[in-house]
């Protein structure tokens, strides 16, 4: 598989998933690339993987746990979500890479 850059925007679960309409706003989205004919190319992850990365530890550490992500492969459309949502951690990440191998993994579940 080929390394990519993919854009994410990361906050508490409890911030994206209760607090702000992150779904609606998904929802919203998922409509309009289907109308564009668009192919999907943004993910909602609980706990992601790649905030566990060595080069992503400060980011990590501002965030509240358990920690939630949407991320994209389109850096307007993590550019767009920041700008509707405040307390937000925005950046990017290369993978798959060797401290991470899936860049859509989740901690989720894991013990």
């Amino acid at each position: 598989m080929e390394s990519q850059t993919y854009y994410y925007l990361a906050a508490s679960q409890r911030f994206l998933l209760e607090e702000e309409p992150l779904d609606e706003v998904l929802r919203e989205r998922t409509r309009h690339y289907g109308e564009q004919e668009r192919a999907i190319d943004f993910w909602l992850v609980k706990q992601p993987a790649f905030l566990e990365t060595p080069e992503l530890k400060a980011v990590k550490d501002r965030i509240p746990q358990p920690a939630a992500a949407v991320i994209s492969t389109d850096k307007t459309l993590i550019t767009w979500l920041k700008l509707r949502l405040e307390f937000v951690a925005t950046g990017e990440f290369v993978a798959p890479s060797a401290t991470l191998p899936d860049p859509l993994a989740s901690l989720a579940g894991v013990a």
